[in-house]
């Protein structure tokens, strides 16, 4: 089924001027997804696997179709059809390392899924279950198994997936004796804050590989590539690493621990479509030091909560508000209270604004197209669902320069 076209605006200025919206309004920017989705294959050799947990709006995987995605990473049957609606023709990678027999059926069955990962000998027997019942070549199947890494990041993922090496090792002897291919695969969290988390996990891998001593098929290095976010005056924050340059050096590090003879996958989310949303919100009562607007950690905002990620934010100012008081030049940083009536639904990072923000100002936060959207919530009966289509990137150099309060003094 076609998809409505959203209605469009240059920038969200100009649809929070236009539309005067008293609820959240996504701003969706293909153009910019379609670059980032460019950078990121021109800067890596291997296979691109989109991670679709980031965000599996309908919209989005057909903007990535569009852009010639054709390779995603899934987690879950409702996962396996949405790319499928978008990219009918895609391979899909099932990198949950665990599943129900019903989902593995289903993966393999219905939408002939033939690469899937996990990190226990009894997920090795679910599999060869449907495999054999299914009469497929296990040689047809390739299984990656997860490797258990530690890094810094938002989220570190190795509390819950991932075989410890000795296990590992096990794991490849039995898949390779049982006739599967096999692979070895890990994720260093989201929004990796290490760069040396790769290296690594790489070694681990590399050790994992010499102590089996079977054929590897591939090795998947995940996902983790940082988006850029805001910053903090007072915190010092190492900026996320260029990808290019992150790309590359990985890369290096692949060949250092001798997998340059080993298909390369990557599962990219985060850095690839955060930059494509941004949200219009609009404040409902500025009390002190605190902004309460009509989003949330239950809506939109979870993950700069749950990830303490600090969230680029830009004013815009009513017109139709004549009188203000305090300095529009003066930066400040105001606690931000959500819209439900639940005491925690107040994030964990300010957002800096000008002293001047009132009571029916809107505030464009940028780049929260990642997880953004999938973590929303229906409670209290909020659930932000309305979106346009903006042409501009959200401008975040301006948004930082705003959060430096001796540069704002100085205008």
């Amino acid at each position: 089924m076609p998809q409505t076209a959203l209605p469009r605006f240059a920038t969200a200025a100009d649809a929070a001027m236009r539309l005067r919206p008293d609820q959240p309004v996504y701003c969706f920017r293909p153009a910019v997804l379609a670059a980032d989705i460019a950078a990121f294959r021109s800067a890596f050799r291997g296979k691109m696997a989109y991670a679709v947990k980031t965000n599996g709006e309908p919209m989005v995987l057909s903007a990535l179709a569009r852009a010639g995605v054709d390779c995603f990473d899934v987690a879950s049957p409702a996962e396996f059809a949405a790319v499928r609606a978008a990219a009918p023709h895609a391979e899909l990678l099932y990198m949950h390392p665990v599943k129900a027999l019903s989902d593995i059926r289903l993966a393999l069955e219905g939408y002939g899924i033939r690469t899937l990962a996990l990190d226990h000998e009894d997920e090795v027997a679910k599999i060869l279950r449907v495999v054999r019942a299914m009469d497929i070549d296990p040689g047809e199947v390739t299984l990656y198994v997860r490797l258990a890494t530690k890094g810094e990041a938002a989220y570190e993922l190795s509390k819950k997936f991932g075989a410890a090496p000795g296990h590992a090792v096990e794991l490849v002897q039995r898949i390779a004796g049982i006739g599967f291919q096999v692979g070895l695969a890990f994720h260093v969290g989201s929004q990796v804050e290490d760069p040396d988390a790769y290296d690594q996990a790489l070694a681990i891998a590399a050790a994992v590989r010499r102590r089996a001593g079977v054929a590897i098929a591939g090795l998947d290095i995940g996902g983790g590539f940082p988006a850029r976010y805001g910053r903090e005056p007072g915190r010092k924050t190492a900026p996320a690493p260029d990808l290019a340059a992150l790309l590359e050096e990985i890369q290096g590090e692949v060949a250092e621990f001798g997998f340059s003879d080993v298909p390369l996958i990557a599962e990219p989310g985060r850095v690839i479509v955060a930059r494509a949303l941004s949200v219009i919100v609009r404040v409902l009562l500025k009390k002190g030091q605190r902004v309460y607007i009509n989003d949330g950690v239950w809506g939109s905002l979870s993950d700069s909560w749950t990830g303490r990620i600090p969230l680029p934010v830009q004013l815009l100012p009513d017109p139709a508000r004549r009188r203000r008081s305090g300095n529009p030049a003066k930066i400040e940083p105001f606690r931000v209270c959500g819209a439900t009536c639940d005491s925690v639904d107040i994030l964990s990072r300010p957002f800096w604004l000008p002293e001047s923000v009132d009571t029916g100002d809107w505030i464009e936060i940028g780049h929260i197209g990642a997880y953004s959207l999938g973590l929303r919530t229906h409670f209290n009966g909020f659930y932000p669902d309305t979106f346009v289509e903006v042409d501009e990137a959200f401008d975040i150099d301006a948004a930082d320069g705003a959060m430096e309060p001796a540069q704002a003094a100085a205008r």
